[in-house]
């Protein structure tokens, strides 16, 4: 089935920062694999004059979710360092808008929506349906999602531009998941 992109429609890059590539301090496994695929996306929706946005964790030192303070991660992403940088071959527009979440040290945020100006943003765009991809597909791709939906967003999850940190039966079941609440896959060649 092919999706034809439209006004109101806009793209959502999560969290494709150096510590969630292989190498960083919490590397995806062939995370950076979806990079140029994002590239192709960024150029299509440029090209139709539509809205791009992405998502970073952008953590305080001593960030809850870190092991240091109990949680579940290592240190990762913190803001103004190298770890948390978006990598040089992503080819984000001068005007795209990045929302930092996470920024909190004692909340931690997962969605693209949580405690920032996304949804403001959006609105103020006249975007209605988004296009999500990035990492990670069970973490923060999938809450972005979820709170889309929940947000009355017509959801695009493109399924060639997210890995997940647990692999490929980890991508599946992320796909399941992101699917039961109302979004729709898709790849790049479903796109017109």
């Amino acid at each position: 089935m092919k999706i034809t992109l439209a006004p109101g429609d806009a793209l959502i890059i999560a969290d494709v920062q150096n510590d969630f590539l292989p190498g960083g301090n919490l590397g995806v496994p062939a995370g950076d694999a979806i990079i140029p695929v994002l590239n192709r996306y960024i150029r299509l929706f440029r090209a139709r004059s539509l809205p791009v946005f992405s998502t970073r964790d952008w953590h305080p030192p001593g960030h809850c979710s870190f092991t240091e303070q109990g949680g579940p991660w290592p240190p990762h992403c913190i803001a103004g360092t190298a770890g948390g940088a978006f990598p040089s071959s992503l080819e984000l527009p001068p005007d795209a808008h990045i929302i930092s979440k996470g920024t909190d040290r004692e909340k931690e945020a997962y969605s693209g929506f949580e405690e920032t100006d996304l949804n403001a943003l959006l609105n103020s765009s006249g975007a209605r349906r988004l296009f999500i991809g990035g990492l990670t597909a069970e973490y923060c791709v999938r809450s972005s999602v979820e709170d889309a939906i929940r947000k009355r967003y017509a959801v695009v999850v493109l399924k060639d531009a997210i890995k997940a940190i647990g692999g490929n039966s980890s991508l599946a079941h992320s796909l399941e998941e992101m699917e039961r609440p109302g979004a729709v896959t898709a790849d790049f060649d479903s796109l017109a």
